[in-house]
C-alpha cells in the first residue's frame, strides 16, 4: 500500500474521521501531489523540500485565489500527513510544521435574529400541516438545525433509530465519532411522528441505510441538496445575506446564550470538544449588548442631544 492510501486508511479506521473530513484530506493531498508532479505510488516524502510546500501555498493564494482559512486547512492536512509519516518512520524530517499559518480575519458567527427566526418558523406551519412528504421533510430539516444545533454532516448521517422511542431525544454522532444526546423540544416529537407515518401512507421505501432525511424515492439526500433546501427556505422567509445550515447552528447557540443558558451546557449541546470554540458566542452577545446600549441607554441618548 502506498503512503497516501495508508494515511487515509489510518484516519478512517483508527481516527474514525467523518467521510466528509476524509474526502477533504484525500483531496488536499492529491492537490499537493499534482502540484509537485508526483503520482501517489511514487511519492517519497524525503525527496520533498520545504520550498515545495511554500511554493504550493503561494499557488493556492495567487492562482487558485483561495482565502487564508482554506489555505490553512489544506496545510493542516499536509501537516497531519507528515506527522503520521514521521511516526511510522517513512519520513526523516518535518518540513511542514515549521511553516506558520496565514493570518485570517477574526469573524463573529453570523446568525438570524430571534424575531426573524420567528418569521421563518411561522412560514413552516403550513408545511408541517401539509400531507406533502417533501414539504414536511424540508420543515424538519430547518427545525432540526435550529432546535438541535446540528452540523450539516450530522443531520445528513442521522438514522431513524437515532430518534428515541418516546420522541424526546435525538442521538447525534459528531466529529471524531463522539456521541451526544440532544432533547427534542416543542412539537418536534409530534412532527417526527407524522413524518414517520408518511413512510407507510405514501409508500416511501426506506433503504438499507435507514436514513432519517429521505427523498420521496426512499434514498438519503445529499448534503448539497440539504444546503439548497436551507438556502431556499431562509431566502423565502426574507433572510438577507449568507444562508446555510451552519448559520442555523450559530443561531441555535446565540439564542440559547441570550436566554441565559450556561456556556458549558451550550458546549455540550453543540458537541464542542473545547470550551474555547463555544466562547465565540459570548462575543456575539457582547456585540448585541453594545447595540442595545447605544440605542437605549439614557447617557448615550443624552450624547446625541
Amino acid at each position: 500500500m502506498n503512503l497516501v492510501d495508508g494515511f487515509i486508511s489510518y484516519i478512517e479506521a483508527e481516527r474514525r474521521y467523518s467521510p466528509l473530513t476524509v474526502r477533504n484530506y484525500r483531496r488536499d493531498i492529491a492537490d499537493f501531489l499534482e502540484f509537485i508532479g508526483v503520482e501517489k505510488e511514487r511519492f517519497d516524502p524525503n525527496a520533498i523540500a520545504r520550498a515545495d510546500v511554500e511554493e504550493w501555498i503561494v499557488y493556492l493564494f495567487e492562482k487558485r485565489k483561495l482565502k487564508a482559512q482554506s489555505v490553512n486547512r489544506s496545510v493542516a492536512t499536509l501537516r497531519s500527513f507528515w506527522k503520521w509519516m514521521l511516526g511510522h518512520g517513512h519520513a526523516n524530517r518535518d518540513i511542514v510544521s515549521v511553516i506558520s499559518q496565514a493570518k485570517t480575519p477574526s469573524r463573529l458567527p453570523v446568525f438570524v435574529s430571534e424575531s426573524r427566526m420567528e418569521d421563518v418558523v411561522a412560514l413552516l406551519r403550513d408545511d408541517i400541516a401539509s400531507d406533502e412528504f417533501e414539504r414536511l421533510r424540508d420543515a424538519i430539516i430547518i427545525l432540526l438545525f435550529y432546535t438541535a444545533g446540528l452540523r450539516l454532516a450530522e443531520l445528513s448521517n442521522l438514522k431513524i433509530g437515532d430518534i428515541s422511542a418516546d420522541y424526546r431525544t435525538i442521538r447525534i454522532l459528531g466529529k471524531g465519532e463522539k456521541e451526544r444526546i440532544v432533547p427534542l423540544i416543542g412539537r418536534m416529537g409530534e412532527i417526527l411522528k407524522k413524518y414517520f407515518s408518511q413512510f407507510s401512507s405514501q409508500n416511501i421505501c426506506i433503504g438499507q441505510k435507514k436514513a432519517l432525511i429521505l427523498s420521496k424515492k426512499g434514498g438519503p439526500i445529499s448534503m448539497r441538496t440539504i444546503q439548497r433546501i436551507v438556502d431556499r427556505r431562509l431566502k423565502g422567509a426574507g433572510i438577507q445575506g449568507r444562508t446555510s445550515p451552519h448559520i442555523l447552528r450559530h443561531t441555535f447557540a446565540t439564542h440559547l446564550l441570550a436566554k441565559g443558558a450556561d456556556l458549558r451546557e451550550i458546549q455540550e449541546l453543540l458537541g464542542h470538544s473545547s470550551l474555547k470554540a463555544t466562547e465565540i458566542y459570548t462575543h456575539t452577545n457582547i456585540e448585541d449588548l453594545k447595540e442595545i446600549y447605544a440605542t437605549a441607554h439614557p447617557r448615550e441618548k443624552n450624547n446625541e442631544e
